[in-house]
């Protein structure tokens, strides 16, 4: 989530979400940062007001959501559980067997039906509960105020982590049986080798980095204690900051809360924005020592346990797990850093298209350079995507389109729900389960295309994939959402009825790469930066996680070049992201759209064979390495080209936007 992606999900979903790219069975060694997909959501993957999900289908900041304007369109998750009363009895089963799973340790060794029968028995019921804490989560999503179903999610939360712990000494046993003995226990049984053998190989990489089975216990018993940052800060930011009022130019007085920023920061006046600025910064840089404070923690304990299971630091153990290679990592914000100037001439555009005659500020990013009085029903969304997606082929966009039937989806704000959106495909069986919040615009459109592209990476993982291997990771999951976004604005781009409507589209695109891949980057250099200054054993303060900040932000916007200015009161910005408490994830929409932009080039341009590359990838789930799964499809992500390529479009479409503001009206 987009997660998009992304919310404020129970500890439980966004600990299945860490398990990674579908290979999560025991307790053991699963390092955070590569969510499976952001927010059970994540497939979400889990951000809006701060952007931490790709512009422009911005998903999460935990804000209330608008009060309804239309009858809501709902989920049936009775596909889930037939009703409360059924989940109760389930979630209370489940409580009294999970601990059962302990029963198994020491016998993994003895033969390949002993191993197959631990393996089996802690992947049902990890599914299982997956099915418990999904469900209640998507209810309490429905309405944040009801204090019942936020203790249903919460019972899901306690019921993940006592599988954690319940499950604890596998990944030590395995390591203990050895690789040669494994090995010949696959050989010896084929449903061994077909439903867990991607899943043991990865256990066996990580020997280096498994602690014994009384570590692992005792890591997972911290579950609890090393998530409690990411709740202060959901309890801080959600319920208990006390935002400012503000009066606007025309009278109009209102609380400037997170949604109210959000939408305020788009206003066509130019002092309002700023006083909405000025107004909304002020009051978060009031707490910067108690945020700072807060993300100190979480980082230091992402260092800590980094340390205690032997890596050389934090980013490596993030990205261990998914087996991605530091150099993508490292590669991207270097090649970003060369890029600024793309971005920079995009500013510059934009400050032409405004009518800007000063400075440019930080605050004159939001709003559109054109307007487009035109609206995207559901049922417009709906359509709009299936034409789209026609170059993925038929089975493709009749695979969505059945989707479309089956009553997935809870559509339009409402008073309570869950801001953002996501897809959760975590029940393997009913699923996906789409959230939105559909407001009958453009980027309402441009998001439903983003989650369906997770929905149906799900679909195809899910067809082609046993549980084990379907789940997939973050870095192929935001992937095949973008992809799905990039194919509508090509439609959009080639359809549009008029010059304006063009333009609108072709600078809403920009913004998607600004808000996707510059900004994500950005964020990725800076929990990169932090996490260094743990790692050197220097002190962390608010004050000087802002200072890191504001050196990124200056930098990015061309601050010292004159492009944009940034007011230095603006700078505790960092304190407004909730994705800086998830570990090393954010960077997984900027190398999304780079191969977003790749492959929808190669089906545009190359017909079937890059279909199907592509399709591969989704239909691969998690049986592979997301990493490897990219360079199976011709692409090396640890490599300039992709970065590169998708500056190239940004330059492509600016020569575009330009031609045609140069033409007459």
């Amino acid at each position: 989530m987009q997660n998009k992606s992304g919310l404020f999900m129970g500890a439980a979903v966004l600990a299945i979400i860490a398990a990674g790219a579908g290979y999560y069975f025991g307790g053991g060694f699963k390092p955070a940062g590569d969510a499976a997909m952001a927010p059970p959501a994540a497939e979400t993957t889990t951000a809006s007001t701060p952007e931490a999900a790709p512009a422009p289908t911005t998903g999460p900041a935990p804000e209330a959501a608008p009060a309804p304007a239309r009858e809501q369109v709902s989920w049936d998750l009775t596909r889930i559980y037939p009703d409360v009363a059924a989940f109760d009895a389930d979630i209370a089963q489940l409580e009294t067997e999970v601990d059962s799973l302990a029963a198994f340790a020491g016998t993994m060794g003895n033969d390949a039906d002993s191993l197959y029968a631990a393996l089996d028995a802690s992947s049902v019921m990890m599914k299982r509960v997956a099915r418990a804490a999904v469900y209640a989560s998507l209810r309490s999503d429905e309405d944040l105020r009801d204090s019942a179903e936020r203790e249903r999610s919460q019972r899901g939360d306690m019921l993940f982590n006592r599988f954690v712990a319940a499950t604890a000494y596998m990944d030590p046993e395995i390591l203990a049986i050895g690789a040669e003995k494994i090995a010949a226990f696959r050989a010896s049984h084929a449903e061994l080798d077909r439903r867990f053998g991607f899943y043991l190989d990865n256990t066996l990489r990580g020997a280096a980095h498994t602690l014994d089975a009384e570590g692992e216990a005792i890591l997972a018993a911290m579950n609890d204690a090393l998530s409690q940052p990411s709740n202060v800060y959901g309890i801080f930011a959600n319920a208990e900051l006390p935002f400012p009022t503000v009066t606007l130019s025309d009278g109009t007085s209102m609380v400037l809360d997170q949604a109210a920023y959000s939408a305020l920061r788009q206003a066509p006046n130019r002092e309002d924005r700023k006083l909405v600025f000025n107004t909304f910064w002020g009051a978060w840089k009031d707490y910067e020592g108690t945020l700072g404070a807060n993300l100190a923690s979480a980082i230091i304990g992402n260092v800590t346990v980094a340390k205690l299971r032997g890596f050389p630091n934090a980013l490596s153990a993030a990205l261990f797990n998914a087996n991605i290679p530091e150099g993508v990592y490292r590669t991207l914000v270097q090649v970003t850093n060369e890029s600024l100037p793309t971005l920079h001439r995009y500013f510059k555009l934009r400050k032409r298209m405004l009518g800007i005659t000063d400075d440019m500020g930080y605050f004159d990013i939001y709003p559109p350079m054109v307007t487009l009085d035109k609206t995207f029903t559901l049922q417009d969304s709906q359509d709009l995507l299936l034409v789209s997606v026609a170059p993925l082929g038929d089975d493709y966009v009749t695979r969505l389109s059945e989707a479309f039937s089956r009553n997935v989806q809870h559509v339009y704000p409402a008073e309570g729900k869950t801001s953002g959106a996501y897809m959760n495909g975590w029940v393997y069986d009913s699923g996906p389960f789409i959230l939105l919040n559909h407001n009958d615009d453009y980027e309402s459109a441009s998001t439903f295309a983003h989650e369906w592209g997770h929905g149906m990476h799900t679909i195809l993982a899910n067809a082609n994939q046993p549980w084990e291997t379907a789940r997939y990771s973050t870095f192929t999951a935001e992937m095949a959402a973008i992809t799905n976004e990039l194919l509508m604005q090509e439609h959009v781009f080639a359809n549009a009825a008029s010059r304006e409507e063009k333009l609108y589209y072709l600078g809403m695109a920009l913004e998607g790469i600004r808000g996707t891949y510059f900004r994500q980057t950005m964020f990725a250099e800076f929990q990169l930066a932090a996490h260094e200054v743990v790692e050197r054993g220097e002190p962390l303060s608010g004050a000087r996680l802002t200072a890191i900040y504001c050196d990124l932000l200056k930098r990015y916007h061309g601050d010292a070049e004159g492009v944009l200015k940034i007011n230095e009161d603006y700078c505790v910005e960092w304190a407004f992201i909730p994705h800086f408490y998830r570990g090393f994830y954010v960077y997984n929409y900027a190398t999304s759209i780079a191969g977003a932009a790749y492959f929808a080039n190669e089906i545009l341009t190359k017909g079937e064979a890059a279909r199907e590359n592509y399709l591969d990838i989704l239909r691969a789930g998690g049986s592979d390495y997301a990493y490897e799964l990219y360079k199976r499809a011709g692409i090396d992500m640890a490599t300039r080209a992709p970065y590169e390529a998708l500056m190239a479009r940004a330059n492509k479409i600016m020569d575009e936007m330009e031609a045609l503001l140069a033409q007459q009206p």
